[in-house]
């Protein structure tokens, strides 16, 4: 797929990376010449422009790209700026970043379906863990669901989920379960999660294994608490 990213700070510049190391083809765009040659060699293509400039942004594949995102977060009147020209220009599918309530309510009244509030949700993911040692990881997906990362409680350890009922006791679904196993490289060591596919009544739960639950939290958390 091929995806637009505006801005290329801290966070525009790490969802660029990611998107090319994934295979995706990526063109990251900054007024900052220095940020945009840092990123030369990392990014699929890279160029140096001022977002707000409709001639300078329209010379952009902008038809042909699946997703525009609009990665701006320090300057929100320059973020705003840029998505109303990316829907004056008729990009089919822009993604924006919010950093306040007001650009939030802004994008709103623009009609912009999609955004992200990348310190907001990083910071709840972090709370979330804080709160919880059990839980590994989580993402929000409404007010009301998240799926969530949650080591296997001792309680089920060796059980298949038939006989661990948990749908049924708790009201949360397990999507999957991960096995971690420990790489080395020259200058590290690093943990990769691997999935062992779609769980099915079968799936065993085996001890260091990580659920991926979803589910209302409080639900999960009942099911953590009373399984330890």
């Amino acid at each position: 797929m091929k995806y637009i990213v505006l801005g290329l700070g801290h966070f525009g510049r790490s969802l660029a990376v990611h998107l090319t190391e994934l295979g995706h083809e990526v063109i990251g765009a900054d007024k900052s010449l220095i940020i945009v040659e840092q990123l030369k060699d990392k990014v699929t293509h890279t160029v140096c422009l001022d977002t707000t400039d409709r001639e300078a942004v329209s010379s952009l594949p902008l038809k042909d790209c699946h997703a525009v995102i609009i990665a701006i977060g320090e300057d929100e009147g320059a973020s705003l700026l840029t998505v109303a020209l990316m829907k004056q220009l008729k990009v089919k599918r822009i993604i924006g970043r919010i950093v306040s309530d007001l650009q939030k309510t802004v994008l709103e009244a623009m009609e912009i379906a999609e955004y992200i509030m990348p310190e907001e949700e990083a910071a709840e993911r972090l709370a979330m863990r804080l709160d919880n040692i059990d839980i590994v990881d989580s993402f929000k997906v409404s007010e009301k669901y998240s799926i969530i990362e949650t080591k296997v409680p001792s309680k089920y350890v060796g059980m298949t989920l038939r006989e661990a009922n948990l749908t049924n006791l708790f009201k949360v679904i397990v999507m999957t379960t991960l096995k971690i196993t420990e790489v080395k490289d020259s200058i590290k060591k690093k943990e990769i999660k691997e999935a062992s596919g779609i769980a099915t009544s079968e799936t065993l739960l085996e001890e260091g294994d990580i659920l991926v639950l979803f589910g209302e939290l409080s639900n999960i958390n009942k099911l953590i608490q009373k399984g330890e």
